[in-house]
């Protein structure tokens, strides 16, 4: 139909780009699975196993490298949410790994274990394990210890909290020498985070306890204490930057306010963004002009700190 339309200079140059792209695009579709890991290198993408006897991989670390030549020695592990049942991969995954990367900052995507089967704490081992794995291969990567942050989005951002208020220094004397290393972040970054996921409401919202369904009363009532970040912010918790809207339907905007407080009380370093409107999931902004600004936000306070 375009042949008929256009003139027949025209014609060549069109018919040869359009041959030109559709023989790309088979050829990118018939890779063999074989060479999948050979083009996960040019792409700066692969990834890692949390565990070598982790045979199912149940919880990987995904890595997307920055530019060669414009990599900083910064790194970010990533938590994507997902209520604890799904991991919502591309909008809080790998979208996010590729801003990191953009800015010079290798990105982890943390595959967690998560569900009835696989509850609390295993969702926070999962998170504390992968950033001691991360510091583990500071060599491999170039990476600066002292400059891995930890980035979390709703149940992400909760499980972020956890790992960047019970962190510890590593034990020198363990036998896996990934557990020699601290597992506590340098920075947090926490977007519109499911802070109160433990908390009983009466308000209908959505807790960890009605998600995930029939887990033991016992154990929702120890977890109210023992798993929210709040309650266990102390001045050695890492320097936080929270992003939150507040008329967020699923996450109250007071459990992003109800930590930034604790955080002041206890003498920790932190800055907190509300937008006005924005519903939750809204990711790096997902194309909405005020909530894009969010993440210029976070760059200035990245290159503020030295980690740009």
């Amino acid at each position: 139909m375009f042949q008929s339309v256009l003139r027949f200079k025209r014609q060549v140059p069109i018919t040869i780009a359009l041959g030109a792209l559709v023989a790309g695009i088979s050829a990118i579709a018939q890779v063999p699975a074989t060479d999948q890991g050979a083009l996960g290198a040019q792409f700066g993408v692969n990834t890692i196993p949390l565990s070598p006897s982790d045979s199912a991989a149940r919880s990987t670390l995904t890595v997307f490298r920055p530019q060669a030549g414009k990599a900083s020695r910064t790194a970010v592990v990533i938590a994507p949410g997902g209520g604890y049942m799904v991991l919502t991969m591309n909008l809080e995954g790998r979208q996010v790994a590729d801003w990191f990367a953009a800015h010079g900052i290798t990105a982890f995507v943390l595959k967690y274990r998560l569900g009835k089967s696989d509850p609390y704490p295993e969702p926070l081992q999962d998170g504390q394990r992968a950033m001691r794995l991360v510091r583990s291969m500071s060599d491999e990567f170039h990476l600066d210890r002292d400059k891995i942050g930890f980035v979390g989005f709703s149940a992400g951002g909760h499980l972020a909290a956890m790992v960047a208020t019970t962190g510890d220094d590593g034990n020198p004397q363990a036998a896996d020498k990934i557990d020699q290393f601290s597992d506590r972040p340098n920075f947090v970054v926490l977007a519109y985070p499911w802070l109160n996921a433990m908390q009983p409401n009466a308000q209908g919202l959505i807790t960890y306890c009605s998600v995930l369904h029939n887990l033991p009363a016992e154990k929702c009532k120890e977890w109210e204490t023992q798993y929210t970040p709040s309650l266990h912010v102390s001045e050695n918790t890492p320097t936080t930057f929270i992003y939150a809207t507040t008329d967020d339907k699923t996450v109250p905007v007071s459990a992003s306010v109800d930590f930034y407080s604790a955080l002041i009380k206890a003498g920790a370093p932190a800055e907190m963004h509300l937008f006005r409107h924005g519903g939750h999931g809204s990711g790096l902004g997902d194309g909405d002009p005020a909530l894009e600004m969010w993440p210029v936000l976070l760059e200035n306070w990245l290159r503020a700190q030295g980690y740009l």
